[in-house]
């Protein structure tokens, strides 16, 4: 199983553990956030999340699902990946992570290929026709 590290700030990092805890109705094993402390420096982010990394891992990899990209802490982060076993997406939201959850026992490759796909489907424009169907 694809161990799971939710990268972002504290607040929303926590938002989303809870959140996924009230949806699936506990917390996931192998799934963590590594708040961001933006008095630490880049050098301390990397090595707290290359800690965070190691202690998380089961041996088949860790995904790491971002706030936003091209920030310093995805920076720090991407300085740490290794194609197919240490990954990164970033844009994470809660249809994201939920997707993640179903899928992370796939592989790799077709795990970010949810990942990605969950992030953006789970963006959803309410046209009448949309709400409508959701009084039914």
């Amino acid at each position: 199983m694809i161990s799971l590290i939710i990268l972002a700030q504290k607040d929303l990092g926590k938002g989303l553990l809870n959140a996924v805890e009230h949806v699936l109705g506990s917390q996931p094993s192998a799934l963590d956030i590594q708040p961001i402390d933006y008095h630490q420096s880049q050098e301390a982010l990397e090595q707290a999340l290359a800690t965070r990394i190691q202690k998380i891992n089961q041996g088949d990899g860790v995904l790491i699902l971002a706030d936003i990209y091209g920030s310093s802490h995805t920076n720090a982060a991407c300085r740490l990946l290794v194609p197919g076993r240490i990954e990164l997406v970033s844009g994470v939201n809660l249809p994201m992570l939920v997707r993640v959850l179903n899928y992370r026992n796939l592989g790799m490759d077709e795990l970010l290929r949810k990942a990605q796909s969950g992030g953006t489907e789970g963006i959803v424009r309410a046209t009448p026709q949309v709400r409508a169907e959701g009084k039914r």
